[in-house]
């Protein structure tokens, strides 16, 4: 689903994503309109953009998601301001590319987003991170021994998922065959109670992993 109040924009976008072999099920408007058919249509990626006649990306961000949870948002935004980006994570965008990406990194950004990793115009992955650092370094954490131990192998492993590496480029960066890396993604999932791999990339942002 493509979310902009830009005609022209938001028809360029669907038909680019659709000449790529994608099914664009729903396009939008604004908040409302993005919710109501999220709901309808609970597609799989909704490309978000940040600034909407009836709220921000934000607030549409986490209304997409209440209507439709397992849908990934990916944010697609003239504006790469600090506050932006930070607000559309916290919504619960998986990521966050600035509209002057070409067709072709527009279109990788959607898969790896549908195959649940998280895509960050560069420079945009440290500014998030570094947010996240500071938050911990505020914050107190009374239960850290409650905290589920990972080996060595899986902390490296969620550094690099962090970082929005597929299986198959963490399993070239550390010499291991692709099982090897799904099976400790998929113990590390177990450990920390998350769902896939999105949620895996936000707890290691929230951890300050690199």
């Amino acid at each position: 689903m493509v979310v902009d109040d830009h005609p022209m924009w938001r028809d360029a976008v669907a038909r680019d994503l659709e000449n790529a072999g994608f099914a664009v099920v729903a396009t939008a408007d604004g908040m409302g309109a993005a919710r109501r058919r999220a709901a309808a249509a609970q597609p799989d990626v909704v490309l978000m953009d940040m600034h909407l006649p009836d709220g921000t990306g934000a607030a549409a961000t986490a209304q997409v998601l209440d209507a439709s949870p397992r849908s990934r948002v990916l944010v697609l935004s003239a504006s790469s301001e600090r506050d932006d980006v930070l607000e559309a994570v916290k919504a619960g965008a998986c990521g966050y590319l600035v509209k002057s990406a070409s067709a072709e990194e527009l279109i990788g950004a959607v898969r790896s987003t549908a195959d649940g990793q998280a895509v960050f115009t560069p420079g945009l992955a440290g500014l998030v991170l570094g947010e996240y650092r500071r938050m911990s370094a505020d914050t107190s954490n009374p239960d850290v021994d409650a905290t589920p131990v990972l080996t060595p192998r899986e902390t490296e492993v969620l550094r690099l998922v962090a970082k929005g590496l597929s299986a198959k480029q963490i399993a070239t960066r550390l010499s291991l065959s692709h099982r090897t890396v799904e099976n400790h993604v998929q113990a590390t999932l177990r450990k920390l109670q998350l769902a896939n791999r999105v949620e895996l990339a936000r707890y290691a942002i929230e951890q300050g992993l690199e």
